[in-house]
């Protein structure tokens, strides 16, 4: 983005056009995958929903818009500029590790998963759901490849049709939940780690969301758009971003509240689901009943195709721009067929390994976002990036080796790892074991930072 010290247009922008930027923010963040973490974790919660909910939109909401202007503030075009104080090959492993987050491991494949586990897998006998989902999958990841290679914006355009009808029938299940509620969340028991701390619980549970990872590798976007309204200078883009932001997330945090509410209410009448797309399943047939589930299969299937193409197309670009040697449409295929074989190994598999890279990446995202906005107060010394930083990675990597799947996490080593972590890092037993070290680590950065400033002040 090329930057201006003073704004191209220099007229108020109208509400039409921060809706217009605002509904770029929703999309961005706002998917089907985005569903089924809020009512997984209001049936997880029962009673105590209140509280963990407002730990979910910390992460899920206030985190992702702060990623956003992370990118306005910093004149930054991706992930790699977030992470570049750091050095050019902690950018690019941290660039790489985020794509491929939202890549070809975790969040690409969930989008075929997630349509299918709410779609097709409640209707088929068992025997039939492994090789239904092989087929499924590979017609879904063929077609997100056809569109991301011939760049078409069909797609787009559907979107256009495609969101009003999604948030049509979301809200007409919320408008029955609230006439007809299933039980009162008030009164359903929580799962035990729900009982003793909701607020952490669900701050977790936002990770899943991925939004936050998200905000860095396509906030660019949306600070692209601003520019092209004529908000050119950093202050206005940030000033119109943040305001974008606030219309875009409050309308998100809304759905959460209303999402997490309605997974309490479930309790009476569903289990406890291993994730969430089954139980939204539940809730929209009990509600509107087999047209209910065909309208919602549908609607689920072509919001996530299009999420698909959108992060295909994403990888492929972003990649090839950092290893040239390799084109676009061959990191298009190279990703949509891992995605592929991702994909089957289930959704419930998927969440399960995508947990530790997120503990992993959350902690230093969340120290690089602050920094971002904040560097103008510091210079973007790289110092205090190095302390902050480097201090957080330490219980970054173990709560991501204690959070494996006990293939990993309840081997020797592992479990011996996780003596040591829970014997000297603080609210280990609640995955917040960072906070302290992160805390003293920007205390360090700023202390030398200031100090050498006073130094050469005085010299």
């Amino acid at each position: 983005m090329e930057e201006f010290k003073d704004d191209i247009n220099k007229k108020p922008l109208s509400w039409k056009e921060y809706l217009v930027v605002a509904s770029l923010l929703f999309g961005l963040f706002f998917g089907a995958g985005n569903l089924i973490f809020p009512i997984h974790l209001g049936q997880l919660s029962g009673a105590n929903w209140g509280m963990a909910t407002f730990g979910f939109l910390v992460t899920a909401v206030l985190l992702p818009l702060l990623a956003v202007l992370a990118i306005s503030a910093s004149h930054a075009k991706g992930v790699y500029d977030i992470g570049k104080p750091l050095g050019p090959k902690f950018a690019l492993i941290f660039m790489v590790l985020i794509h491929l987050t939202l890549g070809p491991l975790f969040a690409t494949p969930r989008t075929a998963s997630i349509s299918f586990s709410v779609g097709l897998a409640p209707v088929l006998p068992q025997k039939y759901v492994k090789i239904s989902l092989l087929i499924f999958s590979a017609i879904f990841f063929i077609l997100a490849f056809i569109i991301a290679y011939k760049q078409s914006t069909i797609l787009s355009s559907i979107g256009k049709v495609l969101n009003p009808l999604f948030l049509i029938l979301l809200f007409s299940v919320f408008l029955l939940a609230a006439h007809s509620p299933m039980g009162a969340a008030k009164n359903q028991s929580a799962t035990s780690a729900y009982q003793a701390m909701p607020f952490f619980n669900g701050f977790l549970q936002g990770y899943n969301t991925m939004d936050a990872l998200a905000g860095l590798a396509f906030g660019y976007t949306i600070v692209s758009a601003v520019n092209q309204l004529g908000k050119t200078s950093a202050k206005s883009n940030a000033k119109v971003t943040a305001r974008a932001g606030v219309i875009a997330t409050s309308a998100i945090g809304v759905i959460y509240i209303g999402l997490i509410w309605l997974g309490a209410t479930t309790l009476n009448h569903f289990k406890i689901a291993p994730e969430g797309g089954t139980t939204f399943n539940q809730i929209v047939t009990y509600y509107l009943g087999d047209v209910g589930h065909a309208l919602l299969a549908t609607l689920v299937t072509l919001t996530c195709l299009t999420t698909a193409v959108g992060l295909i197309a994403a990888f492929a670009q972003d990649f090839h721009r950092s290893f040239k040697k390799i084109s676009y449409h061959a990191w298009l295929a190279i990703m949509t067929f891992v995605s592929f074989i991702t994909a089957n190994f289930g959704l419930d598999t998927i969440i399960a390994w995508s947990t530790p890279m997120l503990m992993f990446l959350y902690p230093i995202a969340m120290v690089l976002i602050i920094l971002s906005i904040s560097g103008t107060l510091f210079d973007h010394d790289p110092v205090v990036y190095y302390w902050g930083v480097g201090l957080t990675l330490i219980p970054a990597i173990f709560d991501m080796l204690a959070s494996f799947p006990p293939a990993i996490s309840q081997q020797g080593w592992a479990l011996a790892l996780k003596s040591i972590q829970y014997r000297f890092l603080p609210f280990s037993d609640i995955g917040m074991d960072w906070v302290i070290p992160t805390v003293l680590g920007l205390a360090i950065g700023f202390a030398v930072h200031f100090y050498h400033k006073v130094k050469l002040q005085d010299a």
